[in-house]
């Protein structure tokens, strides 16, 4: 499979910088339907869409680093992988992982939030300006 080249590329590329905090998460764009209830679908509305529409492959890799700074076990994270999970999780599991403060955080959609070791540091934002008019 394509995908599974382009992964494996980017994964390569990546730890060639074993000193850095990298990371990679693949999520598929949707699920399919093949045939289970004779729907042979993708894309249905969400409401009515059965679960193997809803729930899409999701690949997580991490560097030393970024496991150490996110302060996440990785090993309960992959023993979470074999739950069920959707793009309802993409957003705050990301916001949570960069640390992006914001109300529409909810954290029981945060995938790393179960496995988190101790809580995150607070993010600072410093304000750049920029001196060109």
């Amino acid at each position: 499979m394509y995908t599974d080249h382009v992964l494996g590329r980017a994964l390569a590329a990546l730890k060639k910088y074993p000193r850095f905090e990298t990371g990679l998460m693949y999520v598929s764009d949707h699920g399919e339907s093949l045939g289970e209830n004779n729907i042979y679908w993708h894309g249905l509305p969400y409401s009515i869409a059965p679960p193997d529409q809803k729930q899409v492959p999701m690949v997580l890799w991490m560097s030393e680093v970024m496991k150490r700074n996110s302060r996440v076990d990785y090993n309960c994270l992959k023993q979470a992988g074999d739950r069920p999970q959707s793009h309802d999780n993409l957003f705050h599991s990301l916001a949570g992982l960069l640390k992006i403060e914001t109300r529409a955080y909810q954290p029981e959609l945060d995938l790393f939030s179960p496995c988190r070791l101790a809580p995150l540091p607070p993010m600072v934002m410093e304000a750049r300006h920029s001196n060109a008019e």
